[in-house]
C-alpha cells in the first residue's frame, strides 16, 4: 500500500511540474475584416455601399510548428468577422490566408475581385489584431446612378 501512496505521490509531482514549469506562454492573435457590397462596382467602399451581414470567410493558417488550421467566420450586423485563438507562443501563426467564401445575398453576390484572397505573415505581439482589407461583392446589377452618365 505504501508503494502505491509513494507512486501516486511522484506521478501527482511529476505532473504537477510539467504543467507549471514545462509549459510556455500562452499567445493570442486576431484576424479582423468587413464584407462589403459594392454597390457600384467601382472597387472602392464609399457612401453608397453597405455591409453584408452572415457573409461567410475562410482563414488558413500555418502555425510555427507547421500545423494548418482552418477557421470559418460570418459578419455580424456591422460586417465585421473575426478569427481569435489563443494557443502556445511556440505554436504561434506563422502565416494566414484569408478569403471570401459566401456573402449569402441574393442582391449583392459577386465577387468583386478575381483573386480576392489576402495571404499576409502574421508578426504581430500576443493581443494584437491584423486587419485584413474589406471583401468587395458585387449586386447582380448596379442602380442607375451609379452610370457615369448620373452624374451630369
Amino acid at each position: 500500500m505504501d508503494l502505491s501512496r509513494n507512486t501516486m505521490a511522484r506521478l501527482v509531482l511529476f505532473l504537477s511540474l510539467s504543467v507549471f514549469c514545462g509549459s510556455s506562454q500562452a499567445w493570442t492573435g486576431e484576424i479582423r475584416g468587413r464584407v462589403v457590397c459594392d454597390v457600384c462596382a467601382d472597387s472602392s467602399v464609399g457612401p453608397e455601399d453597405h455591409v453584408l451581414e452572415g457573409a461567410e470567410v475562410a482563414v488558413l493558417c500555418i502555425t510555427r510548428s507547421g500545423e494548418v488550421i482552418n477557421y470559418q467566420a460570418f459578419t455580424n450586423s456591422k460586417g465585421i468577422y473575426s478569427v481569435a485563438e489563443t494557443m502556445p507562443e511556440s505554436d504561434r501563426w506563422e502565416s494566414c490566408l484569408a478569403r471570401p467564401i459566401s456573402s449569402f445575398s441574393e442582391h449583392c453576390s459577386i465577387r468583386g475581385e478575381k483573386h480576392s484572397g489576402v495571404k499576409f505573415s502574421y508578426k504581430l505581439p500576443s493581443g494584437q489584431t491584423h486587419k485584413v482589407r474589406p471583401f468587395l461583392y458585387k449586386p447582380t446589377s448596379a442602380p442607375v446612378y451609379c452610370s457615369p452618365a448620373a452624374e451630369f
